[in-house]
């Protein structure tokens, strides 16, 4: 027997008895965003099941930076063995790889899905000046009045950005974009006046639409939030087909065993299924969702090749 078939041997062996003895330390839990937003709450919320399931603390570890991308090329970098996952979105995994011209990892080959957790709600509103109450009344107004309504987003090439695109590339109207360094002061120039309209996360704007400040039209996502259950989405409300979903999901280094990928699996869908995480996720404009790693990957290569598309379509750049 050769010694190289024998060292694929030994490697083999390793890589099984590693992942039955699998965890035998703490797990580095990276959320690639500072403490306090969607996907930080996310991973907070579902981290003392997933503890309770493995036998081993799940330690939280926040690396912000150029959009979560510094998170999450740090997960991908790291050892296959299981010890690292991030909570990455719709962002760094479908947005980016089609928008920027150099990324230091490829989602795909770099990182193997474990679960989608949870997609974060967003919501169009409107100033209530604007004469809108419909989804149809928008499209109207904005068919009358071409290149007149501006929209805001928390930035160039981010989902409510891009639901905007696509809100135009699929019913044939010219708005104008302004975008803004973060949600915070593109709600607050909305709430102004300054701008017409945003298609921003719940938890941004619900505040402002309980106090009249803000008029509320339709849900972005694929479903309609429980927390407004009056509000039909956009897909149902005049823009058939049309769906932003703002999602979140868990992942690892490419290569890390499957049976470790299946154990992690296991402990998020029994985290997104406790019912006080689903109520206190939901209160955050968050709902959950769980998927088999397969389920999962099926689901990213449609939403990479959606965005690809809209992209183009739209000519969006990051300079």
């Amino acid at each position: 027997m050769g010694l190289s078939l024998l060292a694929l041997i030994a490697s083999a062996f390793g890589s099984t008895a590693s992942a039955q003895s699998w965890p035998a330390r703490p797990i580095r839990y990276i959320v690639p965003f500072p403490p306090g937003g969607g996907t930080d709450t996310s991973a907070r919320l579902m981290a003392p099941t997933l503890s309770s399931e493995l036998g081993q603390q799940v330690v939280i570890e926040n690396r912000p930076g150029a959009g979560g991308m510094i998170g999450v090329e740090q997960a991908a970098k790291a050892a296959p063995d299981g010890y690292t996952m991030v909570q990455a979105t719709v962002g760094q995994v479908s947005i980016n790889p089609n928008l920027l011209r150099k990324l230091a990892f490829d989602p795909d080959k770099d990182l193997a899905p474990v679960a989608l957790t949870g997609d974060l709600f967003n919501v169009l509103v409107v100033h209530p000046a604007l004469p809108v109450r419909s989804v149809l009344d928008l499209v109207a107004l904005a068919r009358k009045r071409p290149g007149e309504l501006n929209f805001s987003s928390s930035g160039v090439g981010v989902p409510d950005h891009l639901a905007g695109e696509l809100f135009q590339i699929m019913t044939g109207t010219k708005m104008v974009h302004v975008p803004y360094k973060g949600g915070p002061l593109a709600m607050a120039d909305l709430v102004a006046g300054n701008v017409q309209l945003m298609f921003a996360t719940v938890a941004s704007s619900i505040g402002m639409v309980k106090a009249n400040k803000l008029r509320p039209i339709a849900i972005t996502n694929g479903k309609r939030f429980p927390g407004m259950p009056q509000l039909p989405i956009i897909g149902e409300a005049g823009i058939p087909g049309f769906a932003v979903d703002n999602w979140t999901g868990v992942f690892v280094p490419a290569g890390t065993p499957k049976e470790i990928i299946t154990r992690l699996n296991a402990g998020f869908t029994k985290a997104v299924g406790v019912p006080a995480t689903r109520t206190r996720l939901l209160d955050s404009g968050i709902g959950v969702a769980s998927s088999t790693p397969e389920q999962f990957a099926t689901f990213i290569q449609k939403e990479t090749a959606k965005w690809k598309k809209v992209i183009a379509d739209a000519n969006v750049r990051i300079d």
